[in-house]
């Protein structure tokens, strides 16, 4: 028996690429993500997604499927904004920039709770560099970006803070269970950014500190623990970064603790609109 969840996670399968991010957005674990899909393709009777490096991929029957799934809950949402619209709920379009770890980990609740909330509200997402945020706020052409460690004093709203870690491999002779900035910095480094211009390098350039023997430098979070457990270096990653299988990495706390922030910021101009406030003001009530 299918419902409308099912036709929900397999639209959101489609454009997140994977099932874990699908299962996210739509509010469900990711085991029971994937067993609602095999349950489709079984009383469908066809595959609708191949994996194919850690992706899911539509088939072409799938696409079909795909197709009309779309055309139903498009015919669906219409309904729901003729209904809101006769009972004067608030209406309009959201749009908010952040970085795709943001959007992944730390959005999503809120999202899935503002939706109930305001039902006529459609949020737009847009997956970009926390740099692009800055611009896209900057250019008006999203009403709320979220940005990393916000000036004091520029108006915004925490979302949350993410602690700064140490990962070595499992074999490194450090025994203590922390480890200082500076002898961290010290060591063969590779360099992770996750697309962010906060990163090892800025940390340290803001400490003062050196970062002379960077071995590698990688965009993706995922490749510098790899690298790590070959025994390339060490690295520093945001805490929220860290993957569910730890084998072959330690991970240590820095000595002096550094987090970094995330925060809402309005762009110029948008803070008085309506749907902006009725988001910010979920925010404020916690």
């Amino acid at each position: 028996m299918m419902n409308l969840m099912h036709w929900r996670l397999l639209v959101a399968i489609a454009d997140c690429g994977t099932i874990t991010r699908a299962a996210e957005q739509v509010g469900m674990t990711q085991s029971g993500a994937s067993q609602a899909l095999a349950q489709m393709e079984d009383v469908l009777g066809v595959q609708l997604f191949v994996r194919e490096n850690r992706q899911a991929l539509p088939t072409a029957i799938g696409l079909q499927v795909l197709e009309q799934a779309r055309v139903m809950l498009g015919a669906l949402a219409q309904v729901r904004r003729q209904v809101d619209e006769a009972r004067g709920m608030l209406q309009g379009n959201l749009r908010l920039a952040g970085f795709p770890m943001v959007l992944a980990r730390f959005l999503p609740p809120l999202l899935r709770r503002f939706k109930q909330l305001h039902p006529g509200i459609e949020v737009m997402q847009l997956e970009v560099s926390d740099d692009e945020v800055e611009a896209l706020l900057e250019a008006q052409l999203v009403d709320l970006g979220v940005v990393l460690n916000p000036a004091p004093g520029r108006r915004s709203w925490l979302l949350g803070l993410d602690a700064w870690v140490a990962v070595l491999p499992a074999a490194h002779p450090w025994r203590a269970s922390t480890i200082d900035l500076s002898s961290l910095l010290a060591q063969p480094f590779v360099l992770a950014t996750g697309g962010c211009s906060v990163n090892a390098r800025s940390l340290a350039a803001e400490a003062g500190m050196p970062l002379a023997d960077v071995r590698i430098e990688v965009r993706e979070w995922n490749s510098a623990f790899s690298l790590v457990r070959e025994g390339l270096g060490v690295t520093l990653v945001p805490q929220s970064t860290l993957p569910e299988q730890r084998q072959g990495l330690r991970v240590l706390p820095l000595s002096h603790a550094i987090e970094r922030q995330f925060a809402l910021v309005a762009a110029p101009g948008r803070e008085c609109c309506e749907v902006v406030q009725a988001f910010l003001q979920m925010l404020a009530q916690g």
